[in-house]
């Protein structure tokens, strides 16, 4: 299975592909971000970003989406610029025929640590030890999309 992970934002939205295997071993496929000037229309951005997710998903051809919940903002504005690219992320997915799965950060934690508190480092350090690399995803948004992609594989076992 080919999962793509998404840590939703419009300035930075990570993006992080693994495949699973029968054992159900993961392997990085590919990580990343894209990136958006905060200068830009909100519009604009928003394009930049489907567009760029677009070419992901048709690249690498992922059967299964995951993508982490908005459940905290600093404040409003945030929240809504977030939500938005979270939308495009969604439509991209559908109208590419992925599944789709969202995941709150307390379930990608809980998943990948044990521990539903567990802390940036110990996450970033979970998904550096599960796919077998020599150092941590940077920056965060990328290892945060990654840590989704394993979410699901481990959640999509007992499922």
């Amino acid at each position: 299975m080919r999962i793509l992970g998404i840590d939703p934002g419009t300035g930075i939205l990570g993006f992080g592909v693994i495949d699973i295997d029968a054992k159900n071993k993961a392997r990085l496929v590919d990580a990343g971000v894209i990136r958006t000037p905060p200068n830009q229309e909100d519009s604009t951005r928003l394009v930049t970003i489907y567009d760029e997710l677009h070419e992901i998903v048709t690249e690498l051809k992922p059967e299964v989406m995951s993508v982490e919940k908005l459940f905290f903002a600093q404040n409003v504005t945030t929240a809504m610029s977030v939500a938005q690219a979270r939308g495009v992320v969604l439509l991209c997915g559908k109208q590419h025929g992925l599944e789709l799965f969202e995941y709150t950060p307390l379930q990608i934690k809980q998943a990948l640590t044990g521990y539903g508190r567990a802390d940036k480092k110990q996450i970033q350090e979970m998904v550096r030890v599960v796919l077998e690399l020599t150092e941590v995803p940077k920056p965060d948004d990328c290892a945060d999309a990654l840590a989704a992609a394993i979410c699901h594989s481990m959640t999509s076992r007992y499922a």
